[in-house]
C-alpha cells in the first residue's frame, strides 16, 4: 500500500500517494485518479526509485480548479514544479505513459533544470496520432465504429453499470495484445479511475492544437522512449517520432504488446526500469 500526503503549494493542494526508496521520481496521468492501491505502471518503478504519485487538480482530495485552462498540459506541469518545490525536492525524474507521458514532453520541455531523467512511453508529440491508420482513434481504423459505439455506452444515461463495465472492459482488450489475458493482467486490485472533466479538456480544448514537436529539442535530461510493437492507440511511428526529436533519447520497443507493456512484458520493463534507475 502507498502512503498518503497531502502537499499545500503556491498553487493549491495536492493529494499525493508515495512508495518506494531510491531516488526521487515523480508519476501521474492526465485524466486518472489515484489512492492507497497505486498503478499498475506506478508499481513497476518502486524497487528502484522513492515514487510520488500524483493526483492533479480535480483528482481525489486534490484543489478544484477555479477556470478550466489549469486543466491544460502546460498549466499542470507549472502544478507540479510548484509540488516539487513544496516536497523540498531539488531535482526528480518522471515517467508517464499515455497522456502522462505527453505530460512528461512538456515537463521536459519547460523545466529541463527540475528534472534528472525522463521516461515517456505509449505518446504522442502531436495530435495527428488521432489520425494514424494504426490507431483505433482514426476514422480509418477498422475497429473505430466499434469503438465509438462503446464511447456511447460509457456516456449513456440509460447503460445499466454491467453494459458500461462490458463496454469499458471491450474498450481496454483492444490494447491488449492477448486480450485473453485481461484477467490475468488485471487481477490485482489497483487504481486509477478516468476523470471525465479532465478527460473532457483534454479531448475537446487541448488536443485539436496539440503539438510540441518544436519545443522536444528543448529536452536535454537522459530520456527513454519506449512503445509495444502492437499498440493500437499511439501507435509506434509516434514514439520513433519522439525519440528522433529528442538529443538524448533511446528507444524501447516490446515486441509483444500493445498499449501496456508493463503489463503485457513485465520482466522486460522491469529491466528498461533498472536501465531507466543508471541514467
Amino acid at each position: 500500500m502507498w502512503t498518503r500526503k497531502m502537499v499545500s503549494t503556491k498553487r493549491g493542494d495536492f493529494e499525493v500517494f508515495v512508495c518506494g526508496e531510491g531516488e526521487p521520481l515523480c508519476v501521474t496521468h492526465l485524466y486518472s485518479e489515484f489512492n492507497e492501491r497505486g498503478d499498475y505502471f506506478s508499481d513497476r518503478f518502486v524497487n528502484q526509485f522513492t515514487v510520488y504519485l500524483v493526483n492533479l487538480k480535480e483528482t481525489g482530495s486534490s484543489s478544484r480548479v477555479k477556470d478550466d485552462k489549469e486543466l491544460s498540459m502546460k498549466e499542470t506541469v507549472k502544478d507540479l514544479e510548484a509540488l516539487r518545490k513544496a516536497l523540498n525536492v531539488e531535482k526528480w525524474g518522471f515517467a508517464g505513459h499515455s497522456t502522462g507521458g505527453m505530460i512528461g514532453l512538456v515537463y521536459g520541455a519547460s523545466y529541463p533544470e527540475s528534472l534528472t531523467k525522463l521516461m515517456v512511453g505509449g505518446a504522442a508529440a502531436s495530435q495527428e496520432y488521432m489520425e494514424h491508420p494504426g490507431s483505433i482513434y482514426s476514422r480509418q481504423n477498422p475497429l473505430n465504429p466499434r469503438l465509438k459505439e462503446i464511447f456511447s455506452i460509457l456516456k449513456s444515461k440509460e447503460a445499466s453499470k454491467e453494459e458500461k463495465a462490458k463496454a469499458g472492459r471491450e474498450w481496454t482488450e483492444m490494447s491488449l495484445h492477448h486480450p485473453e489475458k485481461f484477467d490475468e493482467y488485471f487481477a490485482k486490485p489497483s487504481s486509477g479511475r478516468v476523470v471525465n472533466r479532465r478527460l473532457d479538456y483534454y479531448s475537446f480544448q487541448e488536443l485539436p492544437e496539440y503539438d510540441i514537436r518544436e519545443d522536444l529539442k528543448n529536452i536535454g535530461v537522459p530520456t527513454i522512449v519506449y512503445c509495444g510493437r502492437h499498440d493500437a492507440q499511439c501507435p509506434l511511428d509516434c514514439s520513433k517520432e519522439i525519440h528522433d526529436l529528442i538529443p538524448a533519447s533511446k528507444l524501447y520497443i516490446f515486441e509483444h504488446s500493445n498499449h501496456v507493456p508493463y503489463l503485457e512484458e513485465q520482466e522486460l520493463f522491469d529491466r528498461m526500469v533498472a536501465d531507466f534507475s543508471q541514467l
